[in-house]
């Protein structure tokens, strides 16, 4: 079964497009298609952002000429998030909990902290406002503090990611790495960029 490389998703401020890891110009075509089809449902509606996969400026240019240009749809410009903008709880706050393990193609989102009993595969993804936490196996993109928070953490009890992302800082384990940790791992912000380093609890 073919993966959509383009999903489009609702929430109460307009709808997002979302973007999966795949070759650029399959991409665009996706979207044209997608767009000329719901062109109908979309008119007067806003489009609030691109999410997913990280794109250059170039290509990000190229997206919004197709949605803007080609299918005159409106495009809220991202305004610059001040510290005020973030979820601030990091440590304690709003947390969805969701027991069930992620499939190829699931997407799940949510403001505050995610807490995840089972794994997440390849080729889903996990968005959240603040932290991640993986009770299983994480192997799908995980995008934590997506609103800018740098504080936000990913944990899992195999952190073996295809995309890990904290804020605006994108990190991937290296390629040569093969066996699966011993020990459950974290990846956070340090020095200005994404490190993972072993769960050590304080005793």
């Amino acid at each position: 079964m073919t993966q959509d490389l383009v999903v489009f998703k609702g929430t109460q401020n307009g709808v997002y497009i979302y973007i999966r890891d795949g070759n650029f110009e399959l991409i665009k075509k996706e979207l044209d298609i997608k767009l000329e089809k719901s062109n109908s449902f979309f008119k007067g509606g806003k489009i609030v952002d691109f999410k997913g996969k990280s794109l250059s400026d170039d290509e990000l240019k190229e997206l919004k000429g197709i949605v803007k240009g080609k299918y005159k749809l409106n495009i809220i410009e991202k305004k610059e998030l001040k510290p005020k903008d973030f979820f601030k709880g990091i440590e304690e706050g709003m947390t969805k909990f969701v027991k069930t393990t992620l499939r190829s193609g699931q997407t799940i989102e949510y403001d505050g902290n995610i807490v995840i009993f089972g794994d997440v595969n390849p080729g889903s993804m996990v968005v959240a406002g603040g932290n991640i936490v993986v009770l299983g196996n994480l192997r799908g993109v995980a995008h934590a503090g997506s609103d800018g928070n740098r504080k936000a953490i990913v944990a899992a009890f195999v952190l073996q990611p295809t995309q890990l992302r904290i804020a605006n800082l994108i990190s991937r384990r290296p390629d040569k790495v093969t066996e699966e940790p011993k020990w459950p791992e974290i990846a956070k912000i340090e020095e200005n960029e994404v490190i993972i380093e072993r769960y050590l609890p304080k005793k």
